[in-house]
């Protein structure tokens, strides 16, 4: 693997999966993989579940991690070509790149989308850039659009599950994305990225529900069923994901908050005692409540945790290459 940027990035994603998997039951069996390579954590907005998984990741893997908070430590960088610098950017990603790339084996970005400008932030700018000029491998930590991490996560979790469930190994789950209110307008990155993997994984009824309005982008939608009748999609579903996003098409805004829309032990009565996923951080009693969140439905937990294992799959895939 070259670079992990999306799902695009990757040749057998249960190959992958199931990598991860295998590191989770053996976490050191390549601790001398990453030996005298340093990984470098750039994060342009904050994390806590990205940033500890993949230092930990590194490390299994021999791998000396360094993590630096551009926002808050370093000079603002400017990533647009041919910018007339006499604003608040300090130094030019042209400049800025080539030396860490110099600095580290690979180099990992978390960036975040401004939810002002859908051109701008669906152009990825940022995390092409650094790709363009840093000269190491780029594993995207999130992006304005994407959050490839995640998803693989999601499909590790996923098909762990399956294979402690009644369902048995080579059954085809019904998924359900379900959007959930929130407090204020958050990115689409999540939702696209798992809509994407999903998709792209081909082993899954997959099945997205969202009010009217909150369609997202239909390049990584495509193939999933859409409905805006949360009841009608959750009826014998074995998955729920549960996530907010903004509107995509009228960029960034919120039309509604309805609370209804929040899932509950009530709702999950028509599925197949499904079980339910969130990436975290979440609005307790807002996205998702606290009677289902604390319940045995919630793989919440269990799949926080399995973030490290997807990226000790990636990096070590990356370090293979």
């Amino acid at each position: 693997m070259k670079q992990f940027i999306s799902v695009k990035d990757v040749t057998d994603i249960n190959a992958l999966a199931a990598k991860a998997l295998a590191y989770k039951s053996n976490p050191l069996v390549d601790s001398k993989l990453g030996e005298n390579k340093r990984i470098g954590l750039l994060f342009l907005n904050p994390s806590l579940r990205t940033r500890l998984s993949t230092q930990i990741a590194a490390r299994n893997l021999g791998m000396e991690a360094i993590v630096f908070n551009v926002d808050k430590e370093g000079w603002a960088l400017e990533f647009e070509e041919g910018a007339i610098m006499s604003g608040n950017t300090v130094e030019h990603i042209k400049d800025a790149g080539p030396i860490l790339g110099q600095y580290f084996d690979i180099l990992c970005i978390r960036t975040f989308p401004s939810l002002k400008n859908r051109e701008d932030d669906y152009s990825e700018m940022f995390i092409n850039q650094f790709i363009k000029y840093a000269g190491v491998p780029v594993v995207s930590l999130e992006s304005a659009t994407l959050h490839p991490l995640q998803s693989l996560t999601d499909i590790v979790t996923i098909k762990e599950s399956i294979q402690n469930s009644p369902l048995g190994a080579g059954s085809k789950p019904k998924i359900v994305l379900t959007w959930a209110p929130h407090i204020k307008p958050l990115p689409q990155c999540v939702a696209n990225s798992f809509a994407q993997w999903i998709n792209a994984w081909g082993e899954a009824d997959f099945v997205i529900t969202h009010p009217q309005d909150y369609e997202l982008a239909e390049e990584f939608t495509k193939g999933a069923t859409i409905t805006h009748n949360q009841d009608e999609a959750l009826k014998d579903a074995d998955f729920v994901y549960v996530k907010n996003w903004s509107t995509y098409t009228d960029y960034g805004k919120v039309y509604e908050n309805d609370p209804e829309w929040m899932l509950t032990e009530e709702k999950l009565k028509t599925t197949h005692n499904a079980k339910v996923m969130h990436c975290l951080p979440v609005r307790r009693n807002v996205e998702l409540s606290d009677e289902v969140l604390d319940s045995s439905h919630s793989l919440v937990t269990r799949q926080a945790g399995n973030r490290v294992w997807a990226a000790q799959a990636v990096l070590s895939e990356i370090l293979n290459f």
